[in-house]
């Protein structure tokens, strides 16, 4: 027989009930042990650090990906679900050097690499229990004792497994390239980890002189925003078709060369400057000029178009902002590197001028500011340069400007050596890839994911840290001759000594290993491999379902996780790593401000799921913009709308059912049986079973589309018709009043109308449909056993038109 329905209904204490129900039937195992004959579906989770708890961004993503994986599974398929742990990185190291006070890598030799990965492991799982309690709580199943941690060694043993396929197809080497690097971390960062977090800042703005040697009287003015790279500096860039003026400030008397269409830079009104020439940029190619500072002035030569300390020319330069003469200091800027390097002021393979330490603090070459970081130099600098009169202009300059992603810290650009992947050699091939799967939203894919894969850089996977998979290369001294090595037991075989420090090569002299770990963006863009220990293990069962049907993540992660999953998989197998992928905004603040602990500006996840229960918070959260790759300002009163404009209808449509059922019983002793082959003949119950059909197979066109976003508005329509149209109008039918027959055609059409939402809905709403479900089985015509325990066990309704 059938339960009263609760009263008042408590959404979140019915969801904890539920929690017990599921833990006590174990139902997630009990499903995939259901399932296990049937065919793949194939899901990759992303996998995140539990050095921080969960926030809403984790809970969206958790939430899109629980509803695909249990349709899918209430679809026919068996749906592997495991969750992943990232391990390795800045995330954990930077947790580390903040407790122990550790300011750069000398600490780390001093406490000894050992020690100090000792202290990394012990944070690692730091919250992974309060990450299983939120996850669970939120309703999403997902195996927490099968995970996959990317520190296990035989996921690292996938990594060099992946690694050396890349480097035999000889898409690795060595380089020496200005790349943004980390001075909180000590570390050079991916291009596509320095696009992650840009904030507006204020910095210095000063406009510079540098005398010309044949004209001491006469000084190209060059300007820049980083005071500090002007000890570094060795050339100026001019443009060699735009046009520049020599220039007479009329208030000094000085005389200066700048960009015609720059005068504005230096100069409020015409009647303060006098132009005295005109010439093209190429004509000043080759003229020497005095250096800033004397650090490096050794290089400069007398011999013609050689040595540092000249003018060189390259398009691009720009004529919006500066005074159109870039000032090249090659340690510190692409451009400058590269400018460099094509006019001869620096050679390939030679050292690089760059006198800042991992931790971005002037070295030893430039002693009047050793020890000092950079930024914090600029003050110091900008005086030193107008103690010399070679400073014409100060101001701000507020601008867009990169930032570590896990310290906050401002990033510099540094010439560090580093082992790339050439991906810039395959970018038509990731173009390629790029069409062969699904995107929702797809402007995502075909915008900003396609401009971000045109311009593909080569990717810088090592780092120079501690805590990480180990790069399995080793070396001679000169970097002549380097062994890659694929597998702990290729490993073992070409070991001497201990396992992890030397290999003997074929000249029976030995290699050392190269101290860099890779970049855990590498790890994560292997962990389609990795988490099933590929291909040392589960070969067959992973070509069989490879590429994955279905992956999700945040917008953040289109320079992020499915970019480094798509070099992997496109390198190694040329083609895509997934067939589908929802791709979400991010949730901010109600005032559209970022999540801000700190500010207050935000309620507590797990809060909001006490207040209103976690089925309301998983509807909103896929009824908004976010699911659509747009934002997302959470709004509490969104939470409660879902309960009071869905919930509370829908549970009083099923609450008036029940009690007639019961009524039934109780007053005409008619025990009530659902038939499953009931075919209405009255027109208000064929119409509301066929537009139940209707909504069925607008929800299953929809969600084979992964358009998760257009469910929530038709189920609104539908729960209005529902209760306002079809309960309404036959009130006194489902009461009795209309008589026997009449009252078990209206349940009857009624409860397959609840049913069939109940089953429908169950991905999306699993703890309502659960509650329902356990009380509308007992009216099913079946025998109640294992196998029908749960409405998730249960598969889809599919559309039967009356």
């Amino acid at each position: 027989m059938v339960s009263s329905v609760p009263e008042p209904f408590d959404f979140p204490k019915e969801e904890e009930e539920i929690l017990k129900l599921w833990k006590k039937i174990d139902a997630f195992c009990t499903s995939l042990k259901q399932s296990k004959d049937r065919p793949r579906y194939t899901f990759y989770d992303g996998p995140p650090f539990a050095t921080g708890l969960p926030h809403y961004g984790h809970i969206l993503a958790g939430t899109i990906k629980d509803i695909v994986t249990r349709y899918a599974h209430q679809s026919g398929f068996h749906v592997e679900r495991r969750f992943g742990w990232d391990c390795h990185g800045l995330p954990v190291e930077y947790e580390i050097d903040k407790t122990l006070d550790i300011k750069g890598p000398e600490d780390v030799a001093k406490m000894g690499v050992a020690a100090y990965n000792a202290e990394c492991r012990k944070i690692v799982m730091r919250y992974s229990k309060e990450w299983e309690q939120v996850v669970n709580r939120l309703g999403r199943w997902i195996d927490f004792e099968n995970d996959y941690k990317t520190l296990y060694p035989w996921f690292m043993e996938s990594v060099w497994w992946v690694f050396k396929q890349i480097y035999d197809k000889g898409m690795v080497y060595r380089g020496y390239k200005v790349m943004p690097f980390s001075t909180a971390c000590s570390t050079p960062l991916s291009n596509f980890e320095a696009g992650q977090n840009y904030k507006e800042v204020s910095d210095p703005a000063i406009i510079v002189s540098f005398p010309l040697d044949e004209e001491p009287c006469v000084s190209v003015i060059a300007w820049t925003t980083t005071p500090w790279t002007l000890p570094s500096n060795i050339a100026l860039c001019v443009h060699p078709e735009f046009n520049y003026v020599k220039v007479k400030d009329n208030t000094t008397e000085k005389v200066y060369i700048m960009l015609e269409d720059r005068l504005a830079a230096l100069f409020k009104q015409p009647e303060e400057y006098t132009i005295l020439e005109r010439m093209v940029g190429a004509s000043l190619v080759g003229k020497k000029y005095k250096p800033l500072f004397n650090y490096f002035a050794h290089l400069k030569t007398a011999e013609p178009n050689k040595g540092a300390f000249r003018i060189v020319s390259d398009k691009y330069v720009t004529a919006e902002e500066g005074t159109g003469v870039v000032h090249q200091a090659p340690g510190f800027g692409e451009d400058d590197f590269r400018v460099c390097l094509q006019h001869g002021i620096i050679q390939k393979g030679d050292q690089v001028i760059c006198p800042v330490d991992a931790s971005g603090r002037f070295t030893a070459e430039v002693n009047d500011y050793q020890g000092q970081h950079v930024k914090a130099a600029d003050t110091h600098l900008i005086k030193k340069l107008k103690e010399l009169g070679r400073l014409v202009h100060q101001g701000v300059c507020k601008h867009s400007y990169p930032f570590c992603w896990r310290s906050e810290t401002p990033l510099i650009y540094k010439a560090v050596p580093s082992w790339f992947i050439k991906v810039e050699s395959i970018v038509d091939k990731l173009l390629a890839c790029n069409k062969q799967y699904y995107w929702v939203p797809d402007f995502v894919k075909e915008k900003r994911f396609h401009n971000w894969l045109k311009d593909a850089r080569d990717w810088a996977i090592s780092r120079n840290r501690y805590w990480g998979t180990p790069i399995p290369l080793w070396v001679s001294e000169d970097h002549t001759e380097v062994v890659c090595v694929g597998s702990i037991e290729e490993l073992a075989q070409l070991s001497v000594l201990t396992i992890s420090q030397f290999l003997v090569c074929e000249e029976e002299h030995l290699l050392g290993r190269v101290p860099e770990v890779f970049d855990c963006w590498f790890e994560s863009g292997s962990m389609p491999y990795g988490q099933v220990h590929y291909p040392f293990e589960n070969k067959k069962s992973f070509e069989q379902t490879f590429p994955a049907d279905f992956i999700a993540e945040g917008i953040d992660q289109t320079r992020g996780w499915f970019y480094t999953l798509l070099v992997v998989s496109t390198i190694l197998f040329n083609k895509p790593p997934y067939k589908n992928l929802i791709i979400n905004g991010l949730v901010l603040a109600g005032d559209g401000t970022k999540m801000s602990k700190r500010l207050k500006n935000y309620t507590d996840p797990v809060v909001i799921v006490n207040q209103f229960g976690a089925d309301a918070v998983r509807l909103y959260l896929i009824d908004s913009p976010v699911v659509r790759g747009d934002n997302l300002c959470f709004k509490d009163e969104g939470v409660r709308d879902v309960v009071k404009d869905v919930f509370l209808p829908w549970l009083n449509a099923y609450k008036f059912l029940i009690q007639n059922i019961q009524r039934l019983e109780r007053e005409e002793k008619v025990v009530f049986k659902a038939d499953e082959g009931f075919v209405p003949t009255n027109v208000m119950d064929r119409w509301i079973v066929s537009f139940t059909q209707s909504l069925i197979t607008f929800v299953q066109k929809e969600m084979e589309a992964y358009r998760l976003y257009t469910v929530v508005p038709k189920l609104i329509r539908f729960i209005d018709q529902l209760t306002n149209w079809y309960v309404r109008f036959n009130r006194k039918r489902i009461k009795g009043e209309c008589g026997q027959p009449e009252c078990l055609q209206s349940l009857q059409t009624l409860f397959s109308v609840i049913y069939s939402m109940t089953r429908m809905m169950a991905p999306f709403t699993p703890f309502l449909t659960e509650h329902m479900f356990q009380n509308l089985r007992h009216l099913l015509p079946w025998t109640l056993s294992d196998e029908n325990a749960s409405i998730h066990y249960i598969m889809l309704p599919q559309p039967r038109w009356p």
